[in-house]
């Protein structure tokens, strides 16, 4: 798969077009290069390590938005085993941007649901940029639904921009679908795992993020509002979007050190766009272990511990 290089990773892409360059040189040929060869291994692996142990959350949020990064659908793939697919909300249609419907993963038979983005325009046209309808969440519920009904634990794979905001979502109460979608999943009597596997934006994330275990893939990140949004209502210049990335502490490190997240799911390196496999391999263990230690639990419990967790959020501290 060739790898779009985003602006910062600009200089280990050109170190790896020379290396390749020097193999492609000597291939067949006599020629004593291989002292040089390890040189420059030796400097890309110098140069990458630097790179991605710096990334900024504006660096951070454009890896969350790469074309070639992992979506739900790949996951799906490659982490779960025995997908059905489910569709409509039986109250108007389908919605290509919530895939939902019954799977497996290790051990556990589960209920997932997520977002899913496009690599084209054709793609993105069908899914809508991973942006849900109504009727997308209206689904997720009704399949959530049916996981407390069978007793399946459920895992929501959160990966948009926000939820869509066009007439027609606004006819048909996108804001209503949302918020009883909030509601719902705090009672909902089945274990609930969420990750954050790209983009998650505003209520759009949160109407399939209410859960008893909240993951976020390293580079993913998850706001109220994008840093682009929040640079145009406080500075009024979109270019301020890295500075608001900084205040919002929107990364997955950051979220973690404030409790709002309990597990940060670390990628190949340079991101889960350039190894799918190990990406999924990675969410894979983690949701897995995550679902063993929710299954001894009670019910009751859980639905304690989610209330007391959703109450937590935002607490302040005053300075002494």
């Amino acid at each position: 798969m060739n790898i779009e290089p985003l602006d910062f990773e600009k200089p280990i892409f050109e170190i790896q077009r020379q290396l390749e360059q020097l193999k492609r040189e000597s291939s067949g040929q006599r020629l004593e290069v291989e002292p040089e060869i390890e040189e420059i291994e030796r400097k890309l692996q110098k140069t990458r390590a630097e790179v991605y142990s710096k990334l900024t959350p504006a660096q951070r949020v454009q890896i969350s938005r790469h074309p070639q990064r992992p979506f739900m659908l790949d996951y799906l793939q490659h982490s779960f085993q025995d997908f059905v697919e489910l569709h409509g909300d039986r109250h108007f249609g389908d919605d290509a941007a919530m895939p939902s419907g019954f799977a497996r993963i290790g051990n556990h038979k589960v209920v997932v649901t997520g977002h899913q983005k496009g690599r084209n325009t054709k793609e993105n046209l069908h899914r809508n940029f991973g942006s849900a309808h109504p009727e997308g969440y209206r689904k997720a519920l009704r399949v959530f639904r049916l996981a407390e009904k069978f007793g399946l634990p459920v895992v929501t794979l959160i990966d948009t921009p926000g939820a869509f905001p066009g007439i027609g979502a606004e006819e048909r109460n996108i804001a209503e679908a949302i918020a009883f979608n909030l509601r719902e999943m705090a009672l909902l009597r089945t274990p609930v795992v969420s990750v954050v596997i790209g983009e998650g934006g505003s209520g759009g994330a949160l109407g399939i993020g209410i859960a008893d275990r909240v993951l976020m893939m390293e580079n993913s990140y998850y706001s109220v509002i994008s840093p682009e949004g929040c640079a145009a209502i406080l500075w009024k210049d979109r270019k301020k979007a890295p500075e608001a990335a900084e205040a919002l502490r929107i990364s997955a490190g950051d979220l973690k050190e404030l409790n709002i997240i309990d597990e940060v799911i670390p990628e190949p390196a340079g991101g889960a766009h350039h190894d799918h496999f190990a990406a999924a391999a990675r969410l894979k263990e983690s949701v897995v272990r995550q679902l063993d230690e929710l299954k001894g639990q009670s019910i009751d419990k859980l639905l304690d511990q989610r209330y007391e967790r959703l109450r937590s959020y935002g607490r302040l501290q005053e300075a002494k």
